[in-house]
C-alpha cells in the first residue's frame, strides 16, 4: 500500500515536472522566477548614430571644408558614447571618468542618448532632425527600467564630456602673423583664402598633454638637397597638366582628395558590422580611433602654426627666391587638386591616417586591418589589408595631388603613429588582462623613409 502511494506520488511529481518544463519552454526564459530579459545592447545603434553624427556635422559645416574640424566633433561624440557603454558593460576603462552605471541599464539606450545630447549641444540648429532620430532610436528599445536607466546614464556620460571640453580653446581668435618670405606660407590660388581654423592648433587635446607634445622637428632647409628633391618630385608628379602620372596614380590622388573623416567613419561602420563586434568593442573602436584622429589634427595644426611652411604651388612658382640651385621656378605651375588654405608642414591627412592605423593595429593586435575605404570623389572603394599599404597610398596621394611635399606627409604619418601609440598606452584599456598577442604592436605603420 505504501509502495503504491509512493509510486503514485512519484508519477504525479514526474507529470508536474514535465508540465512545468513545457510551460517554461512555451513562455520563454522570462517565465522563470529568477530570469530577466537582457538589457538592449545592439551595436548597430552606435553605427546608426555615427551616420547621424556625420550627417549633422556635414549639415553644419561644408562637407568639403578643407579643415580638420570635422574630426574634432566625431572625437567628442565617440568619447561620450564610449563612456555611456563601458560605464554599464565594463570591459574597458572609461575615458577620464570613474562613474559606473547600473548593470541592469540598457547600454544601447545610453549610447543613443549620449550621442544625441552631445550633437544637440554643439549643433542646436539641427535639433529637429536630431530629436526625430532620437525618438526613432528609443522606439526600437523595449520600454522598462533598463531603458530608463540607460537614458539617464547616457545623459550623465554626455554631460561629463561636455564639461570636460569647457574652455578648451574652440574658436579662439588665433592669428597667423608670419610675413610672406621665402619658405613662409601665404594664401594660395585660386581663392587666396586665409589660414582656416587656426584655433585647431591651440585646442586642448583629448588624449595628449598639449598640442605640441608630438610636434616634430622643422621642415627641410630651403638650401638642402632634401628640399630640392621634394620640390622637384611634386613639380613633376603633382602637376595638373603634363605629369607622367599613371591613371592609377591620378585616381589615388583623387581618391583621397575629399573628406577623410567621412571616409574613415564609413570604414569603421563596415568593419564593426562585418566582424560582429559587440556594443562595447564597437564603442571602443570608434572612440579610440576618433580620439587619436582628433589629437592628430591638433598636432598637425600646431605644426602648421609653428612652422608656417609654404605650399608646393608657392614654392614652385617662386623657386627663384629659395637660393637653391637645384630648383627652378615655373610661375604658371598648377597642382592637380586645389591647395587647402593652411600650411604644408605637416600633412593633416597623413597625420590622421598614421594615428588611426596605429590605434587600430593596437586594438586588433595585428597590422592586418581589413578596412574597406570608400571615396565620394571617385565613387570607388578600396580594400586595405595592411596598415602600411593605406599609409603609403595616403602619402603618395597628397604628393600626386600636388598639394604636399613628401616630407610633410611622411613626418605627418610618423607623428600620427606616436599619437596612436600614446592612445592605447594611456586610454581605452581592457579591465581584464589581455593575452600577449592582443598588445599594441611595436611596428610602426608608416612606410620607411629617410625623413625624420
Amino acid at each position: 500500500m505504501a509502495t503504491s502511494r509512493s509510486s503514485r506520488r512519484t508519477a504525479i511529481g514526474a507529470v508536474a515536472s514535465l508540465l512545468l518544463l513545457a510551460i517554461t519552454a512555451l513562455a520563454g526564459p522570462a517565465a522563470t522566477a529568477d530570469s530577466h530579459p537582457l538589457p538592449s545592447a545592439d551595436p548597430a545603434a552606435i553605427r546608426d548614430w555615427n551616420v547621424i553624427a556625420t550627417d549633422t556635422i556635414s549639415a553644419n559645416l561644408s562637407p568639403t571644408r578643407p579643415s580638420g574640424q570635422v574630426v574634432i566633433w566625431h572625437g567628442f561624440v565617440s568619447a561620450a558614447v564610449y563612456n555611456a557603454v563601458v560605464g554599464i558593460k565594463g570591459h574597458y576603462a572609461p575615458y577620464k571618468w570613474r562613474a559606473r552605471g547600473p548593470s541592469t541599464a540598457s547600454p544601447e539606450a545610453a549610447a543613443v542618448t549620449a550621442a544625441h545630447r552631445v550633437l544637440l549641444t554643439y549643433f542646436p540648429a539641427s535639433q529637429a532632425p536630431l530629436d526625430a532620430a532620437y525618438a526613432d532610436s528609443l522606439a526600437k528599445i523595449p520600454d522598462g527600467n533598463a531603458k530608463r536607466q540607460g537614458v539617464a546614464f547616457g545623459e550623465r556620460a554626455a554631460e561629463h564630456l561636455i564639461e570636460l571640453r569647457e574652455g578648451d580653446g574652440r574658436f579662439a581668435p588665433v592669428e597667423f602673423t608670419a610675413a610672406p618670405a621665402p619658405g613662409v606660407w601665404r594664401p594660395t590660388p585660386p581663392a587666396h583664402l586665409p589660414f582656416i581654423d587656426t584655433w585647431l592648433g591651440r585646442l586642448r587635446p583629448l588624449l595628449l598633454t598639449s598640442p605640441a607634445q608630438f610636434r616634430p622637428g622643422g621642415p627641410p632647409a630651403l638650401s638642402s638637397a632634401r628640399y630640392a628633391q621634394d620640390v622637384n618630385e611634386v613639380k613633376v608628379m603633382g602637376a595638373k597638366t603634363g605629369s607622367p602620372r599613371t591613371a592609377h596614380q591620378t585616381e589615388t590622388a583623387l581618391f583621397f582628395g575629399g573628406n577623410l573623416a567621412v571616409q574613415l567613419q564609413t570604414a569603421f561602420r563596415d568593419y564593426t558590422a562585418r566582424h560582429h563586434l559587440d556594443i562595447a568593442d564597437t564603442a571602443r573602436m570608434f572612440a579610440a580611433a576618433n580620439a587619436s584622429a582628433t589629437d592628430a589634427v591638433i598636432t598637425a595644426w600646431d605644426a602648421k602654426l609653428h612652422y608656417g611652411f609654404w605650399r608646393p604651388i608657392t614654392a614652385i612658382q617662386l623657386a627663384d627666391t629659395d637660393d637653391n640651385p637645384a630648383t627652378e621656378a615655373d610661375p604658371q605651375w598648377q597642382p592637380l587638386l586645389i591647395t587647402p588654405p593652411h600650411p604644408d608642414y605637416i600633412s593633416g591627412h597623413a597625420a590622421v591616417a598614421g594615428a588611426v592605423t596605429q590605434t587600430l593595429t593596437g586594438i586588433l593586435g595585428t597590422t592586418h586591418l581589413d578596412l574597406n575605404i570608400p571615396s565620394e570623389i571617385t565613387a570607388t572603394t578600396r580594400h586595405y589589408e595592411y596598415a602600411d599599404q593605406f599609409n603609403e597610398d595616403m602619402i603618395n596621394a597628397r604628393v600626386w595631388a600636388g598639394i604636399h611635399f613628401r616630407t610633410a606627409d611622411i613626418v605627418g604619418c610618423q607623428a600620427g603613429n606616436r599619437i596612436g601609440g600614446w592612445t592605447l598606452t594611456h586610454y581605452f584599456h581592457p579591465l581584464r588582462p589581455t593575452p600577449p598577442q592582443a598588445s599594441p604592436p611595436a611596428r610602426p605603420t608608416c612606410p620607411h623613409d629617410s625623413a625624420s
